[in-house]
């Protein structure tokens, strides 16, 4: 499951742009990386107003499994952060793409969301792993 309206990093994070010189990104994990952590039990995300670095860990997600961190695709300010996640992080398993988002960031720079991959890429990255 890689929807062709997203934009995908190594580290299986997806990126939604609305497009527009002003509009904020969303981000979340993968279909692929909820699946290979598990049921998530807990969702650590960076508060309104943190400033990300690009490839750098602002987050993160506590399974049965194990502990990752979530990196921030773009550099940037976050703006939104899903709260409901607080109590119902088991939205990452469920619906990634959708309800599971983690945040919303207003790129420092746009041109570094043409860095990132488009679904068949990852795809194609995902199936030699």
């Amino acid at each position: 499951m890689f929807p062709d309206d997203l934009s995908y990093t190594s580290d299986h994070e997806w990126v939604r742009d609305p497009g527009g010189a002003d509009s904020t990104v969303r981000i979340g994990i993968t279909d692929y990386a909820q699946g290979a952590l598990g049921d998530i039990v807990y969702v650590s995300l960076p508060e309104v107003g943190t400033d990300v670095e690009a490839g750098a860990a602002c987050g993160e997600l506590e399974s049965t499994k194990s502990v990752s961190d979530l990196f921030s695709p773009i550099k940037g300010t976050v703006v939104a952060r899903n709260d409901a996640l607080d109590d119902r992080p088991e939205l990452v398993n469920s619906d990634p793409y959708g309800d599971g988002w983690m945040i919303e960031v207003r790129p420092a720079d746009r041109t570094e969301l043409d860095n990132l991959l488009d679904a068949d890429a990852y795809q194609a990255q995902v199936e030699q792993s």
